[in-house]
């Protein structure tokens, strides 16, 4: 089973059209609703993303205007993702197409989670946060540059002009998405070689011969 839909490797930076989508305390039932946690892979829940907001905004939820089809970015407000820790939440945004969160704030756990994805989640001051959604619903059309290396988001629009906000992410989290550390699997197939030369002096992987 394939749990990471988008090619693995280092995450220098980000740029695609941007969803404003405001509420505090946002959790990951609403994420995903528990009924969408009995299936057997990840590879369907991209329907299940806010399937009951969705349902009771009937088509005015962000996620299903069209203006917002094919977006990557997500922008929320404080606690993002808090509530129960499971990893079907940033699964089923990856799945949905979201490849950044920029918000005031999130839960730590759906943090790890993200992070484990390769799915950045950056916190900016609640004014700023207040002004991308704002400038983001403007136009929804234009494009969001993402920088996780100089840690800034930047959006040029036709209509509200040249915008430049600091974004923060923790000096660890950072340098793991930067260099590609975040991404386990690849880790391990780089080192194959001295996995294998480790795993030969184990004397429990050898028949315990070495005792």
């Amino acid at each position: 089973m394939s749990s990471h839909p988008f090619p693995a490797g280092p995450v220098p930076s980000h740029r695609g059209r941007a969803i404003p989508l405001v509420g505090a305390d946002i959790d990951t039932d609403r994420i995903i609703p528990a009924r969408f946690l009995k299936c057997v892979t990840f590879e369907g829940l991209a329907d299940g993303a806010f399937a009951d907001d969705r349902t009771e905004r009937a088509g005015a939820h962000p996620f299903d205007r069209d203006e917002h089809r094919g977006a990557s970015v997500l922008v929320v407000n404080s606690n993002f993702g808090c509530g129960s820790s499971r990893e079907h939440a940033p699964q089923a945004l990856m799945r949905w197409g979201i490849r950044a969160v920029i918000g005031e704030s999130f839960a730590e756990i759906f943090f790890g989670n993200c992070l484990a994805l390769g799915i950045p989640c950056l916190t900016a001051d609640p004014l700023h946060v207040a002004e991308l959604q704002q400038a983001i619903a403007a136009d929804p059309g234009a494009e969001l540059y993402l920088d996780l290396e100089a840690l800034q988001v930047e959006l040029e629009s036709e209509f509200v002009g040249a915008n430049r906000w600091p974004v923060h992410l923790d000096p660890g989290p950072q340098r793991m998405l930067v260099s590609g550390q975040w991404d386990g699997t690849s880790q391990l197939v780089a080192h194959d070689g001295e996995l294998k030369a480790t795993a030969a002096r184990l004397p429990y992987l050898n028949g315990f011969s070495r005792l």
